[in-house]
């Protein structure tokens, strides 16, 4: 009897501890990268006739003041807007870093545009499949992009 107590207390607590901490019983998928850089990332990126035709009546779709909205979100960015929202992209899927530079420019337009230009990029066709799962990876690089950006101006 005395055997079948301790086996019932032990069921119970591990049962209890696996409902309290839920990462102690599965695996952190956050730590691999969604898309490997190179041509597996390429291949994401391409474009096709029938993606480009998706992604213009996306945006012809899209309300004008939003339309307005994220025109100056990336004029905030400058010309570097480019080049920084691909490796942004890049940064999300792939896990790899985004220069300093770019992140001095993300921070300069603030989340909401960051977030509002992340949004829409993940509804183009050939991002979208992935959408469900950058939310997170979204914040993390805001996060880390805006540490290094507060960093940096505190340093001598």
């Amino acid at each position: 009897m005395e055997l079948k107590t301790i086996f019932m207390a032990f069921f119970i607590i591990t049962t209890l501890v696996s409902f309290a901490y839920p990462s102690f019983v599965q695996e952190d998928v956050d730590d691999e990268p969604l898309v490997n850089p190179g041509p597996e990332m390429d291949a994401v990126v391409a474009i096709s006739p029938a993606s480009q035709e998706f992604n213009m009546y996306m945006l012809e779709n899209l309300p004008p003041k939003f339309t307005t909205y994220l025109e100056t979100c990336m004029d905030k960015m400058g010309p570097i807007f480019r080049r920084c929202n691909e490796d942004i992209i890049e940064e999300i899927l792939t896990k790899k870093p985004v220069s300093r530079e770019c992140c001095m420019k993300v921070v300069k337009a603030g989340k909401e545009c960051y977030v509002e230009i992340r949004k829409l990029m993940f509804r183009f066709y050939q991002l979208k499949r992935f959408a469900s799962q950058v939310s997170i990876r979204t914040n993390d690089v805001w996060d880390r992009c805006s540490a290094e950006v507060e960093n940096s101006s505190s340093s001598p």
